[in-house]
């Protein structure tokens, strides 16, 4: 398919730069295709059903944001960093900017200054095409970790980092209640409107949940350069589910409840270990699956998530669940209506349209 056909308006001021408060208070489109309707998130327990089970992401955001200083022959720059792949105990594949001060062999300096105890100090071991450069640290495994930990800020996508600053909010706000395993660099974002009241009110409806974990990451932002999705090749993320969550997965589905994946990244996960039979299987691995229009989702019956790029694969995904004319219809009523967009914005629930059967690809 055309890349172009994903394309779509956004005005500047429909991008949210922060969270709503308290965050289950954003606004929710519920798209039953061909039908709308707009809701809250706190209308949640109500528009599911008891027996539905919500799957969250269980990843956590690093700190992967780094500012350093490069040193080559006495003469320092300035440069920004953004993790996106580590590569060894004490190696890391990061976008740079600028990238073009910087060579193979170039010593960088983290965490100077007076607000910082600790420090780190890199190599650039190799420059990649794109902004992509691998840093070998002077530390590796849970020291490169700390180190990290204690100087890295909130990776904020690119639409929020290029309009504010990051703030010291951001270390919650950009973290799901769900978060627990280290590794992420971009957050999963459908997540971040739930609260423990709002979880409560699911439970005390009869709708569970359970938890998997895909460390997203940058690749989520990348602006996709092909122009048909034939073309596009698919960054790779590692995720798991453990045989407990499938089994209880595979036994809503049999008393006749709905799989609820809460964002993108929980439904590609589910996609990648289902069966064609729909059966979820334990899932331990690395996933590049590319779900487009005309993919069967063999796992997710609803999907609640925010609203997602134009021309990117996540709105690829949502188009491959509800439909691309439904979807666009969707989007168009969310812009005029005011909903926000993007990471720190409102939310979909989505519900299947009818569709031919096809393959996911992993």
């Amino acid at each position: 398919m055309r890349v172009d056909l994903f394309d779509f308006d956004l005005p500047e001021d429909r991008i949210a730069l922060r969270p709503a408060v308290p965050r289950d208070s954003a606004r929710l489109l519920v798209v039953n295709p061909p039908a709308l309707s707009d809701h809250s998130v706190r209308d949640l327990p109500a528009l599911l059903a008891p027996g539905d089970c919500l799957v969250f992401n269980d990843t956590r955001v690093i700190p992967a944001a780094l500012n350093g200083v490069r040193i080559r022959d006495g003469i320092t720059a300035k440069v920004a960093f953004n993790l996106v792949e580590r590569l060894d105990a004490g190696s890391w594949r990061a976008f740079a900017r600028p990238a073009k001060r910087l060579l193979a062999q170039d010593r960088i300096l983290f965490g100077l200054g007076p607000q910082h105890e600790t420090y780190l100090t890199a190599t650039v071991a190799a420059r990649g095409e794109a902004g992509l450069v691998d840093l070998a640290f002077d530390r590796s495994g849970p020291a490169l970790d700390a180190a990290i930990a204690a100087i890295g800020v909130m990776p904020l996508p690119p639409y929020i980092a290029l309009k504010r600053p990051p703030e010291p909010s951001d270390k919650t706000d950009y973290q799901t209640m769900f978060a627990t395993r280290d590794g992420a660099v971009a957050a999963p974002t459908a997540g971040l409107h739930f609260t423990p009241e709002l979880m409560g009110s699911l439970a005390a409806r009869g709708i569970t949940h359970q938890t998997l974990t895909l460390h997203v990451g940058a690749g989520t932002f990348l602006p996709m350069k092909a122009d048909t999705t034939a073309e596009h090749r698919m960054h790779a993320e590692w995720g798991e589910i453990s045989a407990q969550t499938a089994s209880a997965l595979n036994a809503v589905k049999a008393n006749g409840g709905r799989i609820v994946a809460v964002g993108t990244t929980s439904a590609r996960l589910l996609e990648s270990a289902a069966r064609d039979t729909g059966l979820i299987q334990a899932f331990a691995a690395e996933t590049a699956i590319f779900i487009t229009p005309g993919v069967r989702f063999k796992a997710v019956d609803a999907l609640i998530t925010n609203f997602h790029l134009p021309r990117s694969t996540l709105f690829m995904l949502v188009s491959a669940f509800s439909g691309l004319a439904t979807m666009k219809s969707a989007y168009a009523h969310a812009i005029a209506q005011h909903y926000r967009f993007y990471s720190y914005g409102d939310a979909c629930l989505l519900f299947p349209h009818a569709s031919s059967p096809a393959e996911a690809s992993p």
